[in-house]
């Protein structure tokens, strides 16, 4: 295993980070900020509790599980492809880096970055509402779980896009959607038939209830569901990304 490498890329992307700092962590902290003052102060005042818990405090993981999904995705997706607009990338791939070292070198600073990101809402979290986390481990777990496999996530897209508007369509157009609808906001059991077993085929629907059942330890779906999942949509993009290696799809090209 070539540390110096991974080193080398892990470094490179996270100094990236620090130089924009405002607009990688600043600017998503003040949007969630917003939705915290907005749903959690002003109309979580006026709502009454969900399975125990009081309103503002529920959308806590939707909110914190939003914007890691988001961030995980756009820093993966825009640190390979960078390199691949400014043709950087041969430098790497001709270099003695193999294929694992090069994920991990730049999903390990995506995640890492999305996981300071996410600690950093929940501390911000705790100015506008007051809240508890029953099982603080397993919301770690789940939070770099989350991180790494969504970053793999946003690797797959900065590979597969040619040009800056595909980098934000997945984000923007699937990933957002879905976790609106995915329970960020509300309890599924809320939901009429057929919209209830329609908002199980959401994948993003198990990621927020397991992040929520590690904080208050109520969920819509078994925590065991929620993590297996997360596990399997980990290991498939695993193996999308071993495939682009092989094949060389829009790297080598």
């Amino acid at each position: 295993m070539n540390f110096y490498a991974i080193r080398a890329i892990y470094k490179f992307e996270m100094a990236r980070t620090f130089r924009t700092l405002m607009q990688s962590i600043a600017s998503p902290v003040l949007s969630t900020s917003l939705y915290f003052i907005v749903f959690g102060t002003a109309i979580g005042s006026r709502m009454g509790e969900i399975d125990g818990v009081s309103y503002g405090a529920f959308i806590i993981p939707g909110l914190v599980m939003l914007s890691l999904l988001s961030e995980s995705i756009s820093n993966a997706s825009f640190g390979i492809f960078f390199p691949k607009f400014s043709g950087t990338i041969y430098e790497v791939l001709s270099a003695p880096v193999s294929p694992l070292e090069i994920v991990i070198g730049y999903v390990g600073a995506a995640a890492t970055k999305s996981v300071m990101l996410g600690l950093l809402i929940l501390v911000t979290a705790r100015i506008f509402v007051d809240y508890t986390i029953v099982h603080p481990f397993w919301m770690l777990g789940f939070l770099l779980l989350t991180a790494i496999t969504f970053s793999l996530f946003g690797f797959i897209i900065g590979v597969w896009a040619d040009d800056f508007q595909k980098l934000q369509v997945i984000p923007l157009m699937v990933i957002t959607p879905l976790t609106f609808l995915g329970g960020a906001f509300y309890s599924i059991s809320m939901l009429p038939e057929p919209w209830q077993s329609l908002t199980l085929f959401n994948p993003v629907v198990y990621l927020i209830n397991g992040f929520r059942w590690a904080f208050y330890g109520i969920a819509d779906v078994n925590v065991g569901v929620s993590l297996g999942m997360t596990l399997l949509f980990l290991v498939i993009c695993l193996g999308i990304i071993s495939w682009i290696f092989k094949t060389g799809y829009r790297i080598r090209s």
